[in-house]
């Protein structure tokens, strides 16, 4: 179902089954890991291999409070906070990017920005990092432009792609061919940006995604 001016009509609860979906598939993984560790800890048979079951504990639980911080601005109300401090930014995207094949080339030219604008700084990095699979670097740009901030976020490496999930919903179009979880966060950006009375596009080229929004300050 669409609206006159085609973009999607989506059920709130509906959004918020897809989000859920989205989170749990990313804290499963280090979940299900942290699960073996232990089992592997308690199995008398297993004592030789105590060494690698700490090991894999202590990285899975790493990279799911990484996620959960992350997750926790990106998708969530982060408490009541309004401003967010561009520093902490970048360490909850660096978390994330700790994951990644792709590494991370932050520089944003503000001290702070509000709740729309770190939503769409986290979300879009975290975009252009899942557009290298096979590695890579996403540079993420911000700077402020009279009484609007202008992001850029381009992501270059071999196999960049722009999956036609996502670029769906940074339109605001309907679910089409692909993965909820793409579309869902593309989605979910198109909204708190159109909200806030700001755009936001997405583009490909050869090995290369460039990201881009604007919102008011």
């Amino acid at each position: 179902m669409t609206d006159p001016d085609n973009t999607a009509v989506i059920r709130p609860a509906e959004l918020a089954a897809y989000l859920a979906a989205r989170m749990c598939h990313d804290f499963i993984s280090p979940a299900s890991a942290i699960s073996s560790g232990l089992d592997l800890l308690e199995d008398p048979s297993a004592q030789d291999m105590r060494e690698e079951a700490m090991g894999l504990i202590a990285s899975s639980a790493k990279k799911l409070a990484d996620q959960l911080s992350f997750c926790r601005v990106a998708f969530g109300a982060s408490a009541s906070a309004e401003t967010f401090d561009v520093r902490e930014l970048e360490k909850l995207a660096q978390g994330a990017f700790a994951h990644m094949r792709a590494t991370l080339d932050w520089h944003v030219d503000t001290p702070a920005v509000n709740k729309p604008a770190a939503r769409t700084l986290l979300n879009l990095a975290q975009m252009a990092g899942a557009a290298l699979p096979t590695g890579g670097i996403a540079r993420v740009r911000a700077v402020q432009e009279a009484t609007s901030l202008v992001i850029a976020i381009e992501a270059e490496g071999p196999r960049a792609r722009l999956r036609p999930e996502v670029l769906a919903g940074l339109r605001g179009e309907p679910q089409g061919e692909g993965l909820h979880g793409h579309w869902v966060q593309a989605y979910y950006v198109h909204l708190f940006v159109t909200d806030a009375e700001g755009r936001v596009f997405a583009d490909a080229q050869a090995e290369r995604v460039v990201f881009a929004a604007t919102l008011p300050t």
